[in-house]
């Protein structure tokens, strides 16, 4: 049993319009999308199942409703969408890219709560991780073999403290490599203890994300500062924002500087998708993002996400059958092909204090862990 939750919109006329109906926003994206990639009105709708007739129609009524175009015609040339066209497929992005988690975890909530009325199904996975694109790539994989995966997305901090309570068996966190590792690892060492085994999912990098061909000239953190240019940042608690603060504070570059620094999304697609809308100029996230949302990408640093797991719980059939998803040839190929991921090692399981060359006295976690 699989459920999907999906946004859907719609624009309605002004108030005082009684009789124009509201327009279907999801399909009118989806056919603008359309028009997009193949420059026809005819291919658009047939691709959709749509008759040509059908899909001027939808075309008229919805500039009808906003009251401006959304396309131009020119003869030997094709269709091309107006600015507007094109605003109102950057914003349906936007939508998705911020409500995806939300909307994932609430659906698998609701598997977990339809499943206790069902008949058993086989033992299920309670994951709390990050929204990220490797995390989603063994879920897909995972779904595919019928695996019952109840997905939590949270905050690296959040998940290892859901871990330490006993309320996930898996859970996501990711750590710079180099300079930042040990600042890192001194705020996740609460929740983890010698009880705790880790297993390596990916190596990825970080960095600022502009507009296309950077119009801005951004060439690091320092240009953060100026005047005219308009950060998006990510949600207080999150890895990456913490990454982000770290590597301030070391520049000693004062937040405070920067314009729009408390404006916060919380997926890293999220951040990209408002820096595509124009809604701010620069954002901090992994390359995967984007790459998706055709934005000029500045590397500033690599880190390495794991899953922390029980050791009592590694030979649980449910993890089991994680790491032989995260070991097949297939995961690992389809990971390294996400721009600025690496999956080399994937489904490797190494203790905490081998993982960052602690101390043999470290780390010193929660003595409730075994």
């Amino acid at each position: 049993m699989k459920i999907s939750i999906t946004p859907r919109w719609a624009i309605q006329a002004p108030s005082h319009d009684t009789i124009t109906p509201a327009i279907d926003a999801t399909m009118l994206i989806q056919l603008l999308t359309n028009i997009q990639i193949s420059g026809s009105i005819a291919s658009a709708g047939r691709s959709m199942g749509l008759s040509y007739r059908h899909v001027w129609g939808l075309l008229r009524d919805a500039e009808q409703v906003l009251g401006a175009t959304l396309i131009t015609k020119h003869p030997g040339h094709g269709t091309y969408l107006s600015d507007l066209a094109n605003l109102l497929i950057q914003a349906d992005k936007r939508i998705v890219a911020r409500l995806a988690p939300t909307l994932e975890s609430l659906a698998s909530e609701l598997e977990a709560e339809l499943r206790k009325a069902l008949p058993t199904e086989g033992a299920v996975l309670r994951l709390c991780a990050s929204h990220g694109f490797a995390v989603e790539t063994m879920l897909n994989m995972m779904r595919e073999k019928d695996l019952l995966v109840e997905v939590r997305y949270r905050n690296s901090t959040e998940a290892l403290a859901a871990l330490a309570n006993a309320d996930c068996d898996m859970a996501g966190f990711h750590v710079p490599v180099g300079t930042f590792q040990q600042q890192a690892i001194e705020q996740y060492m609460r929740w983890l203890s010698p009880g705790h085994m880790l297993i390596h999912l990916a190596t990825r990098r970080q960095g600022l994300f502009t507009a296309r061909d950077n119009p801005h000239g951004i060439n690091g953190l320092k240009d953060l500062t100026r005047k005219d240019i308009r950060f998006v940042n990510r949600q207080n608690g999150s890895g990456t924002r913490m990454l982000m603060e770290m590597m301030l504070k070391k520049q000693r570059i004062s937040p405070h500087k920067i314009t729009g620094f408390e404006t916060a999304e919380f997926t890293h697609a999220a951040v990209a998708a408002y820096i595509a809308s124009g809604m701010a100029d620069v954002g901090f996230g992994i390359e995967t993002a984007a790459h998706r949302f055709g934005l000029h990408f500045i590397p500033l640093a690599e880190e390495r996400y794991f899953f922390a797991v029980r050791k009592t719980a590694l030979d649980l059939s449910t993890v089991q059958d994680t790491l032989s998803v995260l070991r097949s040839g297939r995961f690992q190929a389809a990971v390294s092909q996400l721009p600025g991921y690496e999956s080399s090692g994937a489904g490797t399981v190494i203790s905490v204090q081998d993982a960052f060359q602690l101390a043999p006295d470290r780390p010193k976690g929660p003595k409730q862990i075994a």
